[in-house]
């Protein structure tokens, strides 16, 4: 249980849902450094005192930080390379937001509402990837981005949040591409149908005991963030798919 032993790694989104049980599960594999990044520092404090709990030795800390907004992300890229000694292994760009619920058509969709999900789930991992990128590439580390069927395909309703996925998954490519000889190896995981707060807001009408937990999804994210996976890159993983066969 020690695959991450060495590894400092970056979430964000780690109050609830898949970034608590992705902080969780790195550190029950043995992380040296967990920064736990979202907007409500009272549930980011939670997910702290639970790592705490699994790995008292693994160095902890939460940032309250909006990803939709370019000062927070300057201070959350400064807040985690200063408490790393400038060392950051693996990026995890997990916080997203569904926009608006029920969700729109694109016809009746706000503007505004539009440009914060995609500031929140496109330019937001393109700015923390840029900035945290020369402390990255040192060690020939791995960044994640995480994705969604909805990214895939267009399905009506989905709007401003199935947009930014297909864009984050094009960026992921080009990123993926651009970084192919400098040993960072960059990869997109679609988690699945998950029972999440943010999955319950975009489909209230559906079943959410339907859905899998969000701990059952974090198999492919321990990979990706480990050394096992140095030769895996610019690969779209389904976690609850046969993703280590994807991944070869």
């Amino acid at each position: 249980m020690n695959k991450l032993h060495d590894k400092n790694i970056l979430i964000t989104g780690a109050s609830q849902g898949l970034g608590r049980e992705l902080a969780l599960a790195f550190a029950k594999n043995g992380a040296a450094g967990l920064a736990l990044a979202a907007r409500h520092l009272t549930a980011l404090q939670n997910v702290r005192d639970g790592v705490r709990q699994i790995a008292p030795a693994t160095n902890v800390l939460t940032i309250e930080a909006d990803v939709s907004k370019a000062k927070d992300i300057e201070r959350l890229v400064a807040t985690t390379l200063d408490a790393f000694a400038g060392r950051l292994d693996v990026l995890v760009n997990n916080a997203s937001t569904i926009g608006p619920s029920p969700m729109p058509f694109l016809l009746d969709y706000p503007l505004e509402d539009f440009q914060n999900v995609l500031h929140t789930n496109l330019i937001g991992p393109f700015l923390l990837i840029k900035q945290l990128l020369p402390a990255i590439i040192e060690n020939g580390g791995s960044i994640i981005n995480v994705t969604s069927d909805a990214g895939a395909n267009g399905y009506p309703g989905w709007g401003a949040y199935g947009i930014s996925k297909f864009g984050l998954e094009g960026m992921s490519q080009t990123w993926a591409s651009e970084l192919g000889e400098t040993g960072v190896r960059v990869n997109w995981v679609d988690p699945g149908n998950m029972n999440t707060a943010m999955h319950r807001a975009a489909e209230p009408e559906e079943d959410p005991s339907e859905w899998s937990d969000p701990a059952a999804a974090v198999d492919v994210f321990v990979f990706l963030a480990s050394d096992e996976s140095k030769a895996v890159t610019g690969k779209r993983l389904r976690a609850q798919e046969n993703w280590r066969a994807e991944a070869m």
